[in-house]
């Protein structure tokens, strides 16, 4: 008998920050869940990192984490950001998919923070194997398009019926996310069911783009002056001209 995706092994990744801008801010908290089979265990990984910057009122509101607990309990976040891309990569290496909610975000932060403590992009730390991402935010939009209402972590589980119980707690969040994301494929077989996490890694890369470009379209006739970025999973670095660095750009300010 076929065992599709989300019957089989999943992980989860979830981080909690000081802030919503991936260039400047930091990872204060990050949790990877691992669960073999839909019911069975979850094994868990947490980390509190000191992110070396203080933790903002509006982020200490989110989470609850303060500068006086970091500093008490956290661990440098070099130590931290490495230890977590190293958990990532046995995921990667295992070929295990990774749940990540809004992946843009939380691994986006990651590259950076990799960048700035480590001088590596989190493709570099994690080798040839990659990561296989499944991110419910995108298979939710893809297979129930034009349904209302916001769509965060919250909402989704509110929706699809998956108990999330201390929201905004890295090891609660990366948990829901990856019920969730069993909860969708079981929901909409026909649509998600038939292909490999491989394959369906892929196609969220092209859904994705269109779910943002739909979304750029509805900012521009409000007349809204936000930029969507059409990149999935990870959203490419840019030098301090504003523009990806990429190896024609030649930018000195990239240097």
């Amino acid at each position: 008998m076929q065992q599709h995706w989300y019957t089989g092994p999943l992980a989860s990744f979830d981080t909690e920050t000081t802030g919503v801008d991936v260039e400047s801010d930091r990872i204060v908290s990050a949790a990877l869940v691992v669960q073999l089979a839909p019911g069975a265990p979850v094994q868990t990984s947490a980390w509190l990192a000191d992110p070396g910057v203080p933790i903002p009122d509006g982020a200490r509101a989110v989470h609850g984490i303060t500068d006086e607990h970091v500093r008490a309990h956290g661990r440098p976040a070099r130590s931290v950001v490495a230890e977590v891309t190293r958990a990532l990569a046995a995921q990667a290496l295992a070929g295990r998919p990774v749940v990540v909610m809004n992946a843009p975000y939380d691994l986006t932060l990651l590259d950076r923070e990799l960048r700035r403590h480590h001088g590596l992009t989190l493709a570099e730390a994690l080798g040839p194997a990659g990561l296989l991402v499944l991110d419910p935010r995108v298979l939710d939009k893809h297979v129930d398009r034009y349904r209302k209402g916001r769509r965060t972590l919250t909402d989704l589980c509110a929706h699809y019926g998956v108990e999330l119980t201390g929201a905004h707690d890295a090891v609660a969040d990366a948990t829901a996310a990856l019920a969730l994301t069993r909860t969708i494929g079981a929901r909409y077989p026909a649509a998600l069911g038939g292909l490999t996490a491989a394959e369906l890694h892929l196609r969220q890369a092209v859904w994705h783009a269109a779910q943002a470009r739909g979304l750029q379209s509805w900012f521009d006739r409000s007349g809204t002056p936000e930029r969507v970025d059409l990149s999935w999973p990870l959203r490419p670095a840019r030098c301090g001209c504003g523009r990806r660095l990429e190896p024609a750009h030649g930018c000195e300010a990239a240097a």
